[in-house]
């Protein structure tokens, strides 16, 4: 009886062979015909993937056998072991994969693209300068000896007429005598009854020739009207003011013989001064005549200790070929003298802007050549994208192609997306073995 089950037994662990054989053999073949039917790009070391071979064969490192990398893998894209296995890695050419935990360990952060409009800060550096209108030259118009000076010096606060310095100059005496005897003409005529009206205007255009003179050749208008009352002719002659200001400039000793034509004291009347900001030749095209500006200075600190409104000027912007700028004029009042010549100052001027997609300045790399942002395109992926840039204001600059509103990008460890980008590429160059 067993010797009769015995055959049956061996028929069927032979039907079970076969069987087994039949089917190992198809899925070899049918795996076969699938790789087949792909394109071998190269074959790379399992452990270093940066090696690679046109031919299969043993990794020279660690022994182990090349591995196929196929037409379409995310390897032939530049990218690692890792991200061959994601659907869309041979979709994003040269995406990055940043797994959530080192997200956070960078502190990479992403936000959305923005179309936005409204008004931006313009901010720029600048200079106080006199108003060119309010500065005064006292120059001598005659030859002279200084007998008297004030206190005055160079940066010294004045108030009109006062005095400033005493000369005497022998060259006057003339002068002021023709001019009293047109004052005594035209006293005579007033007591004599009337006159023709003929004497009467030469009696008067001799004294205003007469006062002309004096005028023209330095005396000040205080002194003329003394010399008026009085009909004396004074000894020495004095400068004054003509404004209240700040002293500019002061070239006057005791003692000091001068010539004709020269200047005195320079005054500068600092009630309104000129603010002028250089503008670089990409912004210039925003900046208008009748603009508004804030003016707040360069140290943060007193004496101004507010923001103050300064208007640009109708004067066309002058170019500067050495710092290749625009030197724009605004105009402004100075209460309290708060601003002096030659102080520096920051102004913040508002352009209105119309709607444009918009990202933070952070998130544009700047190489000089290209700009770059990453774009976030999920699971964890970032794709290098250029991008082309038009204004920037604040800490905004607009994209003016190669991104849509709605888009992610990284804001935030872009250099370290920017190496990990480099390294990958500097990877996928074929390292080729004959």
């Amino acid at each position: 009886m067993k010797k009769a089950a015995f055959p049956v037994l061996l028929s069927f662990i032979i039907a079970g062979a076969f069987l087994a054989g039949s089917l190992y053999h198809s899925h070899t073949f049918a795996g076969e015909s699938s790789a087949a039917a792909r394109k071998i790009l190269f074959y790379v070391d399992p452990m270093h993937p940066s090696y690679r071979s046109a031919k299969p064969g043993i990794a020279p490192d660690c022994g182990m056998r090349l591995e196929p990398v196929y037409a379409g893998d995310a390897m032939a894209a530049g990218g690692s072991r890792e991200e061959s296995s994601h659907p869309s890695a041979a979709v994003k050419i040269g995406a990055v994969n940043i797994s959530p935990e080192k997200q956070q360990r960078i502190g990479l952060q992403v936000s959305a693209v923005e179309k936005t409009s409204g008004t931006h800060w313009l901010r720029l550096f600048a200079r106080v300068e006199p108003d060119e209108t309010k500065i005064y030259k006292l120059v001598a118009g005659m030859d002279g000896i200084t007998r008297q000076i004030s206190k005055v010096t160079t940066g010294s606060q004045v108030t009109k007429d006062q005095w400033l310095a005493t000369f005497s100059a022998p060259e006057l005496r003339a002068p002021i005598q023709g001019y009293l005897i047109s004052l005594d003409v035209i006293d005579r005529q007033k007591e004599g009854g009337a006159q023709a009206p003929s004497q009467v205007r030469a009696a008067d255009e001799g004294a205003k020739q007469a006062l002309d003179r004096l005028l023209n050749m330095g005396i000040s208008t205080a002194q003329v009207e003394e010399v008026r009352r009085t009909r004396g002719t004074p000894t020495d002659l004095v400068i004054t003011a003509p404004a209240a200001g700040i002293v500019l400039a002061r070239s006057l000793s005791v003692g000091q013989r001068f010539d004709k034509g020269t200047e005195w004291f320079r005054i500068a009347d600092l009630s309104r001064v000129w603010i002028l900001a250089d503008v670089f030749e990409k912004d210039a095209q925003y900046i208008r005549p009748g603009q508004m500006a804030r003016v707040t200075l360069a140290s943060g600190g007193a004496p101004m200790s507010a923001p103050m409104s300064a208007k640009v000027s109708d004067i066309l912007p002058q170019f500067d070929p050495a710092s290749r700028t625009f030197k724009v004029r605004l105009e402004m009042d100075n209460p309290g003298l708060a601003l002096r010549p030659d102080m520096f100052v920051d102004v913040a001027l508002g352009i209105v802007l119309p709607a444009a997609v918009s990202v933070p300045v952070d998130a544009v790399l700047d190489s000089g050549l290209k700009k770059t942002v990453f774009v976030d395109c999920g699971d964890g992926y970032f794709e290098p994208r250029q991008v082309e840039t038009g204004w920037r204001f604040d800490d905004r600059v607009q994209i003016v192609r190669g991104l849509e509103a709605g888009e992610r990008i990284v804001t935030s460890a872009n250099f370290f997306l920017d190496s990990e980008t480099r390294m990958q590429q500097a990877a996928a160059k074929p390292e080729m073995v004959k």
